[in-house]
């Protein structure tokens, strides 16, 4: 048999995904471990490698086109399997030879290497009627067609969005949905009160204006529409989720980096040389942003009721820091994480996030290089922002924001003294962290920031 080559799921909430590119064509000879084609999630651009040798054939999958999780673009033919689908076709199921061949999930069916007729030419079997002579405006996955049987809909009145339009479980689901829905929706506008006999109830709450509501608000051609892409798409349900079911709670305190600076110089000026193809460089050279995130490892490990995530049965305990670090990339943001960041040293936490931030910009990350987490960190210090509040990032508890480094007057002692003084932001999830708990971890981050030398033991 054919070998199936199908979309994998390369990310936890991937449902679907997009090619964004094949390096192989129709009819050429890949070995197996060869790069085929390059998945574009949210959040990476992902190489797919051949799962066997042979010749590609089959090509079903289009690029810059949503494909759901599991269906299959393409087939993979051994030199000795007879292929006789013709190009551009998608494989048919045996009718002669292997009739044990069960459809997948998606709907589609592996292609056989017998010989086979298709079915319009087999005696008995009419193109437009029963599972297997189905017409061109009547594919369906077998699931499908019982689910629509049960639910007495017509499979050729179902638009369907499985490959070449096959209907799949999702599009009768969603038919049958809709045919629940039509007739509550006309009981509901025939019992509604009129204006007159309408009680003093409470209002609902306001829905979000519609696309054409907004565009009305505009004059025509003052602007252009910029489709969302999928990270944009994500990133908004998962903001919308995070502050519709998380309750947010914030602590901002300051904390003085004089000594923190001084050290970090000191650090960078004893990084010994190594070398590359550029010449003698430093090993390493931290930055404020490594040192905080080493803090806030060891503040979570000093605090370690506060290293925790809610779920609805149990409070997660974690043993490790693992702390992800927010990065821009064009089009939204990623947070790559640092594992096991209150056990590594700061050089190696340093070149460590350059690598990650590197490679995230680029969307090269691996899923389990952004997946998880304990916490997670965002500076917008480096643009001059004083202080925010950051939107935690599920399933973490707690995220830090980090303001800018500035001088400013502080009373030591009765006298006005100048400092360097860095404010920071602690959104906690009220459920996990509560006001008590987050202050004892920011107390903790605060004195780790301030003595900075406690980092290096």
């Amino acid at each position: 048999m054919p070998t199936e080559v199908i979309l994998p799921k390369v990310d936890m909430d991937m449902a679907t995904g997009q090619i964004s590119r094949w390096f192989a064509e129709e009819g050429a000879k890949v070995k197996k471990g060869d790069v085929l084609f390059e998945i574009e999630t949210d959040k990476a651009a992902m190489e797919i490698d051949a799962p066997a040798s042979g010749t590609l054939r089959n090509v079903t999958g289009k690029e810059r086109v949503d494909i759901p999780v599991g269906e299959p673009v393409a087939w993979i033919y051994a030199d000795d399997e007879v292929y006789e689908a013709k190009q551009g076709e998608a494989p048919i199921s045996p009718l002669v030879g292997e009739m044990s061949a069960k459809p997948t999930e998606g709907g589609a069916v592996p292609p056989a290497s017998h010989s086979f007729a298709p079915p319009s030419a087999l005696p008995g079997i009419s193109p437009t009627r029963g599972e297997i002579g189905q017409s061109q405006g009547e594919r369906a996955t077998p699931l499908a067609r019982r689910l629509a049987r049960e639910a007495g809909l017509k499979i050729a009145e179902i638009q369907g969005s499985g490959p070449r339009s096959r209907v799949v479980r999702a599009d009768v689901e969603a038919a049958v949905a809709a045919k629940a829905a039509a007739p509550a929706q006309l009981v509901a506008e025939i019992a509604a009160p009129s204006p007159v006999e309408a009680p003093s109830a409470p209002s609902p709450a306001p829905k979000p204006m519609s696309d054409d509501q907004v565009l009305k608000l505009f004059a025509e051609g003052s602007y252009e529409l910029v489709p969302h892409d999928n990270m944009r798409k994500t990133i908004a349900r998962r903001l919308v989720e995070a502050k519709s079911t998380i309750p947010h709670f914030y602590l901002t305190l300051d904390c003085e980096l004089d000594a923190l600076l001084a050290l970090r110089t000191q650090l960078n000026a004893a990084a010994p040389m190594r070398k590359t193809e550029k010449g003698e460089v430093p090993a390493y050279k931290l930055s404020v942003n490594d040192m905080v995130i080493k803090a806030m490892a060891m503040a979570l490990m000093a605090v370690p009721d506060a290293n925790a995530s809610w779920t609805d049965n149990a409070m997660v305990k974690h043993k490790h820091a693992d702390v992800g670090v927010a990065v821009s990339i064009p089009g939204g943001l990623i947070t790559p994480i640092i594992r096991h960041a209150d056990e590594k040293t700061l050089s190696v936490i340093s070149n460590e996030m350059k690598d990650l931030a590197n490679r995230a910009r680029s969307r090269k990350l691996k899923p389990e290089e952004y997946q998880g987490g304990t916490t997670a960190v965002s500076n917008l210090g480096m643009f001059g922002i004083k202080d925010f509040a950051a939107v935690i990032n599920p399933p973490h508890a707690t995220i830090l924001a980090v303001g800018a480094g500035e001088d400013r007057a502080v009373v030591k002692k009765g006298e006005i003294k100048i400092a360097t003084v860095m404010s920071v932001t602690l959104s906690t999830d009220h459920r996990a962290v509560d006001g008590a708990l987050g202050a004892e971890l920011l107390g903790a981050f605060k004195r780790m920031i301030e003595n900075p030398m406690g980092m290096l033991v």
